[in-house]
């Protein structure tokens, strides 16, 4: 049974930094891709980041350059730093873990920025 717990998410000032932690159980963290999704209110749920088991990553235009995702197979847990925060990165974030055709996510953790 695979379980995501997120953690890190909480109230900035745009410009600031905050990184998202998501802690899985089960066997299966070191052969999945992982993946941030984010959804903000009233909007449908994106894809921030994404990466591999192999350490490929990928991102949404909107947080190229600013937001960078990391895996630690040891300790099973994904990241995702956020540089240079905007009013509009303001969301729920989702951890999600995909193994084969299965879809795996956590509760969310929220991040408002704000002044």
């Amino acid at each position: 049974q695979v379980q995501l717990v997120e953690s890190g998410g909480g109230l900035v000032q745009p410009g600031g930094s905050l990184t998202l932690s998501c802690a899985a159980s089960g066997q299966l963290f070191s052969s999945s891709a992982m993946a941030w999704y984010r959804q903000a209110p009233g909007k449908q749920r994106e894809l921030v980041a994404t990466i591999t088991s192999a350490r490929t990553t990928n991102y949404a235009d909107s947080v190229k350059g600013r937001f960078t995702i990391s895996r630690d197979d040891a300790k099973k847990t994904v990241y995702l730093q956020m540089n240079s925060l905007k009013p509009e990165d303001t969301a729920d974030y989702y951890c999600n873990q995909r193994w084969r055709r299965l879809d795996y996510w956590g509760q969310g953790t929220q991040v408002t920025v704000s002044s």
